[in-house]
């Protein structure tokens, strides 16, 4: 874990508990913290705002993505990273697409939040291609034709019973590509994947 540039964290959840942990969390490391126990104060700010929100998913009245989207509309481009206790594959692409910087799914370590904290303040991980981007862009090339199939259906948010069905190929077979797609991409994990695929344009 590098170190986490100094700055304002808004941490925007509606657990009272998970959120006070957060706030120490980035007090430790000299952060100023404001908390909201929900989106509508955050984006009564949105002019304004400095440094980067660290969001839940699932809130009351306006979740994390429809948050994520108004900020946009408003010209806001503070970075946000999203947590979840539901992550998904449409929701990571969606979130990808409204310029999230990182999701995050429930329950993670400390180190990882700090580090996606990191990389969104210092900007290392926006959606701008780097070279660990043109790596995976060719790691896709030189993926089968069928892998590459199963690749565009994991993208699209389907199951491995709903890619089986539109490809014609048993549900033991669109796992053994789909673990294919993960090694040869060097990709730990859905959520990383998706990173990748949308920072190279491919959703």
């Amino acid at each position: 874990m590098r170190m986490v540039p100094v700055s304002t964290i808004h941490v925007v959840d509606d657990d009272e508990a998970m959120r006070h942990s957060l706030a120490l969390l980035f007090g430790v490391f000299g952060h100023r913290v404001v908390e909201h126990a929900g989106a509508a104060t955050l984006l009564e700010e949105a002019s304004h705002l400095n440094g980067c929100i660290v969001a839940d998913l699932r809130m009351p009245h306006i979740g994390g993505l429809e948050m994520l989207g108004r900020l946009r509309a408003a010209g806001s481009m503070v970075p946000v990273v999203i947590m979840t206790g539901h992550a998904d594959v449409p929701t990571a692409v969606r979130a990808m697409k409204l310029g999230a910087c990182d999701v995050l799914e429930k329950p993670f370590e400390a180190p990882l939040l700090l580090d996606a904290v990191r990389a969104a303040l210092v900007g290392d991980d926006s959606a701008q291609p780097t070279s660990d981007d043109a790596d995976f862009a060719e790691q896709v090339n030189r993926l089968t034709g069928r892998e590459r199939d199963v690749l565009h259906h994991v993208l699209l948010g389907r199951t491995n019973r709903e890619i089986g069905q539109v490809l014609d190929i048993s549900h033991r077979t669109v796992e053994i590509y789909r673990a294919k797609v993960m090694i040869k991409t060097g990709c730990e994990c859905v959520q990383t994947l998706v990173r990748r695929a949308a920072r190279t344009s491919m959703i």
